[in-house]
């Protein structure tokens, strides 16, 4: 398996330098999420390294990948290309780099759309994605600080602001991401 130091030259050559620092963000975020719920901050690393690998490649080659993937895949991912490059990541991420640990592959597979009954490494990568140093949006230090405090009060806000700005674009909502925040919205309606 190659390194971490190799992993990261490896995202530098394929990214573009914007998406190469947005991983290297999101790589931090994952550790310092990872520190504070107990996982391993090497493995969260590395997902968040690669968890972008794929996006920049073209459409038709992402989709490739996603139909040779057994990832569970949902229709929405073979359809809206936006989705495209998390299982895609996944996949290269298995067959090329020779990656097999399933905590970083599904980190990696999910990172985009989330789904029901998230691990940890899942959710880690997921939020760290939205909370990283590069991202601006309007609230974000709000949702950093909800994340650090609690991962799931983390979750279901995250999937309510994806899920709000994905119907605000009219664009598709993959079954993956309702079966997720079903699951977040139906355990806070139990507390």
């Amino acid at each position: 398996m190659y390194s971490v130091a190799e992993l990261e030259e490896i995202a530098k050559k394929r990214l573009s330098k914007k998406r190469y620092t947005h991983s290297l963000n999101v790589a931090a975020s994952a550790k310092i999420l990872a520190e504070l719920n107990g996982y391993d901050t090497e493995k969260a690393y590395i997902a968040g390294v690669l968890h972008d690998i794929c996006k920049e490649i073209p459409h038709e080659q992402q989709l490739e990948m996603v139909k040779k993937s057994d990832r569970d895949i949902c229709t929405a991912e073979l359809v809206i290309p936006a989705l495209f490059h998390a299982p895609a990541g996944a996949y290269y991420s298995e067959h090329v780099l020779g990656i097999h640990d399933e905590d970083i592959l599904n980190a990696i597979r999910y990172h985009t759309i989330g789904r029901g009954g998230m691990t940890l490494p899942e959710k880690i990568v997921y939020l760290a994605d939205l909370i990283s140093a590069d991202r601006t949006y309007k609230n974000v230090e709000k949702m950093r600080k909800i994340c650090y405090m609690d991962l799931d009060n983390g979750m279901l806000e995250a999937l309510k602001f994806s899920i709000t700005s994905v119907v605000e674009k009219c664009s598709g909502l993959p079954i993956h991401t309702v079966n997720a925040y079903n699951e977040y919205a139906g355990r806070l309606r139990k507390e």
